[in-house]
């Protein structure tokens, strides 16, 4: 459903808090009219780099620091989650141009605040993409500051001069206006840094978390609009702190393994209830949940080689019967209580209608027919590979 959108915020939208210290109706124009991403990355960097910093404004936060944390900040949703940032998007266009080889402790969220995600485009040349990703939007964003000066500064055409007025007008009004920044230079051509207002370190930091959360917010609603039909975006736009435990899902499958002669659906080899991993059918990096529906037993070797990719259709028969096989052991073996509270899940995520259908298997196959092969052909177009699985004799 389209977003209401009421001024420069949705209808939703959490409210800035107000300042007699600071212009917020300027910080609240800052995503007014944007087309794309650079400016809510840009801005959502700023603020990371602040809290690393403490909030400490007394050093200048140069263009290269801002650049890796924009690219760090565009890896978990552009590359991990494949998500669109638009087809003339530049960020994302520069971040894989850098052919990133990314290591374990990032693909698995242990990698807190990015640092070795941001070290491993420190160890790029990325020369080039700080030049290109620095021209605009460092001084774009601030422009709500200063409308009065720029109204007739044209910023439409190749030729605009408005890039070039900006630091002059920023350092000028730097005490009175207070902007959220200025330049280390009042030339275009010379500035290399930002040098952020103290007046709003100090707001930022008492409502950083209503802060983060309205930029997050505008954020969520633009890349909504590119991403319309993606599962879980909500949880895909920033690195995700770390993976659930799969305990419940585990003790599930254990039940059915302690209860059947169980073979693993991509290789035909025998399961042991003591020994499995349990693989997401569609990707987690495409699904984004843990939920039973999508879960079968495997072999922690299989589950390693499929890792992200999705699967052949040849597969999805045989998913289909385990799942049937699993909900009739567990309806066999479980409480009323608990086996309503298991398949919860599988009639939300398959649409079905009733609890007795998911025991039914035609029934069953349909509702996964009518729920996989849409989702498959959507993480298709996002650039999900196909898993290359392994002929079994």
């Amino acid at each position: 459903m389209a977003e209401k959108r009421t001024g420069y915020y949705t209808a939703n939208s959490p409210k800035l808090p107000t300042s007699e210290d600071v212009n917020v109706s300027a910080l609240s124009r800052l995503f007014a009219d944007t087309t794309n991403s650079y400016k809510f990355v840009f801005f959502i960097s700023i603020l990371d780099i602040l809290k690393r910093r403490n909030f400490d404004v007394s050093q200048p936060i140069n263009f290269q620091e801002l650049v890796v944390e924009m690219l760090a900040n565009a890896w978990y949703p552009h590359t991990y989650f494949k998500l669109s940032f638009g087809k003339q998007d530049k960020i994302t266009q520069n971040l894989d141009s850098l052919d990133l080889d990314i290591s374990e402790p990032i693909l698995k969220f242990t990698d807190t605040d990015k640092k070795l995600l941001r070290a491993t485009i420190e160890s790029r040349d990325i020369e080039a993409v700080v030049q290109k990703l620095k021209r605009f939007v460092p001084f774009r964003l601030i422009t709500p500051f200063f409308e009065e000066e720029l109204k007739n500064v044209p910023n439409k055409n190749k030729g605009s001069n408005l890039d070039y007025v900006v630091p002059r007008v920023a350092e000028k009004s730097f005490g009175k206006r207070r902007p959220l920044y200025r330049f280390d230079s009042n030339q275009y051509s010379n500035c290399q840094s930002i040098i952020f207002h103290p007046a709003w370190a100090d707001y930022i930091q008492k409502h950083y978390g209503i802060v983060r959360g309205w930029a997050a917010w505008e954020w969520l609603n633009y890349m909504q609009r590119r991403n319309p039909s993606t599962p879980g975006l909500v949880y895909k736009l920033f690195a995700p702190n770390k993976r659930d435990s799969l305990s419940r899902q585990t003790a599930y499958w254990k039940i059915v393994l302690q209860n059947a002669d169980f073979h693993c659906i991509y290789s035909g080899q025998r399961l042991d209830a003591e020994r499995f991993s349990l693989d997401h059918y569609l990707p987690w990096s495409f699904i984004a949940h843990d939920q039973l529906w999508n879960l079968v037993p495997t072999t922690s070797e299989i589950n390693s080689s499929k890792s992200n990719d999705l699967p052949p259709p040849r597969f999805l028969a045989n998913f289909v019967e385990a799942q049937h096989a699993g909900l009739q052991i567990c309806h066999e073996k479980m409480s009323r209580g608990l086996w309503n509270q298991t398949v919860e899940t599988y009639v939300e995520g398959l649409n079905i209608h009733t609890q007795d259908d998911l025991l039914d298997l035609e029934k069953l196959r349909n509702a996964y027919n009518n729920v996989i092969h849409p989702l498959l052909t959507l993480a298709t177009n996002q650039g999900f590979k196909l898993w290359q699985a392994p002929e079994v004799a």
